[in-house]
């Protein structure tokens, strides 16, 4: 992928600084799970809210403003398709009442995608002399 424009990097960073109350609430509650997730990521022209690299699970968190630029964001989630990124969508006012519903709904997601991510047991010891 080609590098990211500074001027988008710099959005992003701006962006980060001054996270919406729902994009925190929701990094608090997903940022130390593994794989991790990363906050204003630039993939293309485009700056996700929240995103799990290894998955490829690009996290919106839509206010008001979506309703007005359905057009836009529909461009947005097919270009992310494209590149095999899959992306789940939820309102403000969801993440603001149930943060940590979303959070959980954003880990099955995950999960879902890759697998269990812990190793099987071990196998059990049986015909050992110990």
């Amino acid at each position: 992928m080609p590098r990211i424009a500074p001027a988008l990097t710099t959005n992003a960073r701006d962006l980060r600084r001054n996270a919406t109350a729902g994009e925190r609430a929701l990094w608090q509650r997903l940022r130390h799970f593994r794989p991790r997730f990363t906050r204003q990521l630039p993939v293309g022209p485009y700056i996700l809210d929240l995103a799990c690299r290894r998955a490829r699970i690009a996290v919106e968190i839509d206010g008001s403003q979506h309703v007005a630029n359905a057009e836009y964001d529909a461009r947005r989630t097919a270009f992310l398709e494209r590149l095999g990124w899959r992306v789940l969508r939820y309102w403000n006012s969801d993440v603001r009442e149930n943060p940590d519903g979303v959070a959980e709904a954003i880990v099955a997601v995950v999960a879902e995608t890759l697998g269990p991510t812990l190793p099987q047991p071990l196998p059990s010891r049986e015909g050992s002399t110990d």
